[in-house]
This record gives C-alpha cells, sequence and structure tokens, in this order.
C-alpha cells in the first residue's frame, strides 16, 4: 500500500434523481481532489437515495397505492449498470485521478439490488457487488446479491474492498475480505449511527485494515412535494431523517476522522501504511491468528444468471 489521502463524500443525494445524484458526485470528486484526496467513498444506495420507508408500518401491505407509487419512482430513479450514467462517474475518476466509491440502487429490468461500484484511475469499474441479504423491510425493496467481486482489488494506491450495511455482521464474508489482503474497507451505511460505527470499528481491529464508513444527509425536505410517502417517518430533533456520522478509522480501531453528524462534508485524512504492520504484530486473522489445518472458507463467487438477461454481468 502507499500512503494515501482518502475523502467520505457525506452529502446529500438528488433524490430519485439518477443524472442529478451523479452530477453531485462529480463536483464532490472535484472537491475531494483539491483537498488532496485520490481515494472518495460515498454512501449505500447513494443513488438515488437510500429507501429508508422500506422499514414503514404500510408498506407491506397488500394494494397499498402510495408503497407501489414510491417503489415505481425508485425504479426509475436507480442506474442501470454499465450505462452512461455510471461512464459519467468513470470519467470523472480519470479527470481527476481518483479512485471512487459509490453505492447505487441497481437497476436490472424492473428488479433492484442494493449494489456499490468502485472505478479505478483509469475509469474502469472494478468492482460491482451486491447486497447478500437485505434486512428486514428492505427485502420488500432488493433481491439478494451474490458474492461477486467479494475481495480485495489492487486499485493502485491499496487493496481495496467493501460490504454494505449489515453485512458487516456476517462473520463469513468478513473473513473472505480479510483473506484477500484487503488494506482499505468501504463500509457503506445510510447513515453511521452508535452502533454502526461500532461496527466499522470493529471490522478496522479484525481485519488490520483502515474503513471508511460512509453515512449521507438527509432531510424531509430533500423528497419531491408530491411524495407519496410523506407521512411515513418522523424526523429527529434537528429535523433530519439520516444525519452522516462518518468516519475514518484506523487498524486498531481508532477514528482517524470523525465522526461527524449532521452536517454535509468533506471528510478527509491520510493514510499511512507503515500501520497496517504494525498492527498485524499482534493480530493477523488470515495469518498467524489463522488455524487453517482447522477451518476452511470456501466462496463461490460466480454470479448466478438469475437476472433478466438483459443483465450484463450475469454469467452461468
Amino acid at each position: 500500500m502507499e500512503p494515501v489521502r482518502v475523502a467520505i463524500a457525506q452529502i446529500t443525494p438528488a433524490v430519485l434523481d439518477a443524472s442529478g445524484c451523479v452530477e453531485r458526485i462529480v463536483d464532490a470528486v472535484a472537491r475531494a481532489r483539491t483537498d488532496g484526496a485520490t481515494l472518495v467513498v460515498f454512501p449505500e444506495t447513494f443513488i438515488p437515495v437510500y429507501p429508508l420507508w422500506c422499514d414503514g408500518g404500510t408498506l407491506g401491505r397488500w394494494g397499498h397505492e402510495p408503497s407501489q407509487h414510491a417503489h415505481a419512482l425508485l425504479i426509475d430513479g436507480s442506474v442501470e449498470v454499465p450505462s452512461p450514467l455510471t461512464a459519467r462517474i468513470g470519467q470523472a475518476a480519470v479527470d481527476h485521478g481518483c479512485v471512487v466509491a459509490v453505492g447505487v440502487n441497481e437497476r436490472v429490468g424492473r428488479t433492484l439490488y442494493n449494489a456499490f461500484l468502485v472505478f479505478d484511475r483509469e475509469g474502469r469499474i472494478v468492482q460491482h457487488r451486491r447486497k447478500l441479504v437485505p434486512t428486514h423491510g428492505e427485502r420488500l425493496v432488493w433481491k439478494p446479491g451474490d458474492a461477486h467481486d467479494l475481495a480485495a482489488s489492487d486499485v493502485g494506491p491499496a487493496k481495496v474492498g467493501g460490504l454494505i450495511c449489515w453485512e458487516h455482521w456476517m462473520p463469513l464474508p468478513r473473513q473472505a475480505l480479510h483473506d484477500t489482503g484487503e488494506e482499505i474497507h468501504f463500509a457503506f451505511w445510510p447513515m453511521v449511527r452508535e452502533m454502526y460505527l461500532l461496527a466499522s470499528r470493529h471490522y478496522a481491529f479484525e481485519g488490520r485494515c483502515f474503513v471508511l464508513a460512509a453515512g449521507m444527509i438527509l432531510r424531509p425536505g430533500d423528497f419531491p412535494d408530491d411524495w407519496p410517502l410523506a407521512d411515513e417517518w418522523t424526523p429527529d430533533a434537528d429535523g433530519l431523517l439520516l444525519d452522516g456520522g462518518s468516519a475514518i478509522i484506523g487498524p486498531d480501531g481508532q477514528c482517524l476522522a470523525g465522526p461527524v453528524h449532521g452536517e454535509e462534508t468533506i471528510l478527509c485524512a491520510d493514510l499511512d501504511p507503515a500501520a497496517l504492520t504494525r498492527e498485524a504484530f499482534t493480530l493477523d486473522t488470515s495469518g498467524h491468528y489463522a488455524r487453517g489445518d482447522l477451518f476452511q472458507l470456501d466462496v463461490d463467487r460466480r454470479r448466478p444468471r438469475t437476472a433478466p438477461s438483459g443483465d450484463p454481468g450475469a454469467t452461468s
């Protein structure tokens, strides 16, 4: 790993507008680069928003017209992979010499996945992961994903990988990433509340890697005026639905920057690769602290053909 300055873009998406979200990504990458960052991370499903209404009390009712309308709007605002919109993000990575990681609602036909994309400095999509198990009410929104790209990828300055939200409480995916030599981990969250920060710090300590825990800012007023589920939630005391909480964490589990709550920001930190080897002195869960003679982990990283035939990522 090289010394690298990293950034988390804790900003508000252009809700339900994929094109508008991409323009905010392009702008945030430019701002982060001005501050010296060459690796920029955005929160879970930044395009076109995290569907926090999925745990609302009425969403699961049969024939609930506002929920059906909301889901249709989410599908319409989501992004295909690859597409001209993902190419626009890739071009921003090229223009600014940055690695860019962003969470998306991925559209395949009329099916949605909770996914993330990692673009290298040449604008190529080097990781395209889909959340393994949507959590609780999310199962009405997203199809379960697979273990395709559940591995660290070398993007130049470091080997990077990521997990989405509650995947951080799945021990086997964590170990699968540790085993591939991950140095910088992307922890995609809608917001980083206390328990999510705990999971992110634990991941850094367990994996002896840097963790970028990314959350977004979202207010009721960020939704369209005719949003059909406007009565489905109650903001917290400061008027926010999602309050950020992003943090950059070292391999000892301590925060290098953040957490920052309640405001939009580009959160930056300089990562020292020597910290990785220093912390490996006492713990290396894929090396001297492993028992390969007793435990073995096999991962099927194939992408099954369970999506419509137009899915460019599907394989037999």
